[in-house]
């Protein structure tokens, strides 16, 4: 049998053509198998880097494209190429390797700057020559329309990059591509975080060319709980969520499963999500200069610091404590009690309206207690938040003061509240609680701060029930929560507390309230349980 000379010229001429088919198919059935061919064509000095983050992605844009899913949303940390997975290469692929170049793609970010960027990069790749010698039978760069802002091709397909301000009324897309549509940092503007949300909800859906088939997909970091993520999330619109942490947390964190079976691959806490690019070491020191915020909500995709932020979960403790023998915990009855309050205070932050655009009105109520060495705690009572107008308000502010014996009732001194103080007054002149109209000084922020260390120092307790939990979980996403009314109703009882000498270190205590108010007062046993 005749041997068969493999380095004959012909026979390479006809490996190297066969490689290519092979390479042009896998190209167009794996979105990710193209990224990887074509990756140098855009990033020349950066080496591709694989994750499998990026077959994550890949596989969902992928099953936009086969139809499965029409509205995503991604959310992933900063330096995932994002930006190019979603706003470069896919739109290449569709049009070239999937064949569907009659496409159009409108691609908005908060900065035109970034989606021109990304529009130059496209632009740049389907010309190619590797791009041209394997899909440029399939469609040609428009002469017409050729620009940074907007290019076509000659089978009616087009990209234009505009911005969350920049879009007109006369473009509509087959697939709407949202990259990260806030500014870090602007998140914290009530006025632009809404003015991107109003443009989401009411622009963005009408730019589509068929609403039953045209997709919508957003990627971004989380920056703010309401964010558009958070909007999305919140309101259960119906869009798929691929959620990929930098660091694996099974246990505040919800494990990521998707519509098309996908789950997070990784089992342990702490497990990173592209170590080969960002190993541990990298991503500590991007911890330590970003600080807890920007880790909790950009790494995190939890707007939050993982056990809170300026006030932590961790820093509440719960009543009854659970390491004192049942002999020491007060009862009524068989039920649960609180202990005998030496003084108790109301805190009200009002809003007079049901309008749903406006806040709520908050009350919580506080009482200072003694632990059997004579230190000071502090105990959340009671607490509620309501959207009221002025009667319904003033009847329930007082129902509460009265059913929970307070000494004390504070109102916050602005425009309603001075208001609601003053009907109070008028129609419980002969009660037994004084009211004060406080008011306060510094941003909400500023005042938080100020009374974090008694919330630190553990002298803060509250019941294991569902609306203390409601204050703990809005005081930990403080300032970044969709409400703080809660949060400006503890922050004003503690720092009263702390003023009048009730809420001091053991340092403290001892001399203060000796010098300010001579020997505490007589303690309350509350006539009701927990």
């Amino acid at each position: 049998m005749p041997s068969l000379d493999l380095s004959a010229p012909h026979l390479i001429k006809d490996a190297g053509k066969i490689l290519r088919e092979i390479e042009k198919l896998e190209c167009e059935e794996s979105l990710v198998d193209y990224v990887r061919l074509l990756w140098h064509i855009l990033e020349p000095a950066r080496p591709y880097v694989h994750g499998w983050h990026i077959d994550a992605i890949c596989e969902h844009l992928q099953a936009v494209t086969d139809g499965e899913l029409r509205r995503l949303l991604i959310n992933v940390p900063p330096g995932f190429a994002k930006s190019l997975l979603t706003n470069v290469f896919w739109p290449s692929w569709e049009w070239g390797p999937r064949n569907l170049p009659s496409f159009r793609y409108v691609s908005a970010s908060y900065s035109e700057k970034l989606t021109v960027r990304d529009n130059l990069r496209c632009r740049n790749l389907v010309r190619s020559d590797i791009y041209r010698s394997y899909w440029g039978d399939r469609f040609g760069i428009s002469d017409e329309q050729f620009t940074k802002i907007k290019f076509a091709n000659d089978k009616t397909g087009w990209k234009l990059a505009t911005s969350v301000d920049g879009l007109g009324t006369g473009e509509r897309g087959d697939r709407f591509i949202i990259d990260d549509p806030h500014n870090v940092k602007q998140a914290e503007s009530d006025a632009v975080r809404e003015s991107t949300l109003m443009w989401f909800s009411e622009v963005v859906p009408t730019r589509l060319n068929d609403p039953e088939t045209s997709a919508i997909v957003c990627i971004m970091q989380r920056v703010h709980e309401e964010d558009v993520s958070g909007y999305i999330l919140s309101r259960e619109l119906g869009w798929d969520h691929l959620m990929i942490p930098m660091e694996f947390d099974p246990v505040n964190l919800k494990t990521c499963v998707t519509r098309i079976g996908w789950e997070d691959p990784r089992q342990y806490p702490g497990e990173l999500a592209w170590p080969e690019r960002y190993p541990a070491h990298v991503v500590e020191e991007l911890k330590t200069a970003m600080g807890s915020y920007a880790t909790a909500g950009q790494f995190q995709q939890s707007p939050m610091p993982r056990g809170g932020g300026i006030f932590k979960q961790t820093w509440w403790e719960l009543w009854p404590p659970a390491d004192w023998p049942e002999t020491s915990i007060p009862k009524i009855g068989d039920q649960v009690a609180y202990p005998e309050m030496e003084y108790v205070v109301a805190s009200v932050d009002t809003a007079l309206t049901e309008d749903e655009e406006n806040d709520y009105s908050a009350c919580t109520v506080w009482g200072v207690w003694h632990d059997d060495r004579g230190a000071p705690k502090l105990m959340l009572i009671a607490a509620w938040q309501e959207k009221l107008e002025f009667r319904p308000l003033v009847e329930k502010i007082i129902q509460t003061c009265r059913a929970r014996r307070v000494d004390r009732l504070l109102v916050e001194a602005k425009a309603n509240g001075m208001s609601v103080a003053q009907e109070i007054v008028r129609l419980c002149s002969g009660e037994e609680f004084g009211v004060t109209l406080n008011n306060p000084k510094g941003d909400k922020v500023a005042r938080a701060y100020s009374v974090q260390h008694v919330f630190e120092a553990g002298l803060v307790y509250a019941p294991d029930k569902r609306w203390a939990s409601m204050v703990m979980d809005q005081m930990s996403v403080f300032p970044r929560g969709a409400n703080d009314d809660l949060v400006d109703s503890c922050v004003q009882a503690v720092k009263h507390l702390r003023d009048r000498g009730l809420a001091q270190f053991n340092d403290e205590r001892e001399a203060e309230l000796r010098s300010r108010f001579g020997p505490p007062g007589e303690r309350k046993r509350l006539p009701y349980d927990v």
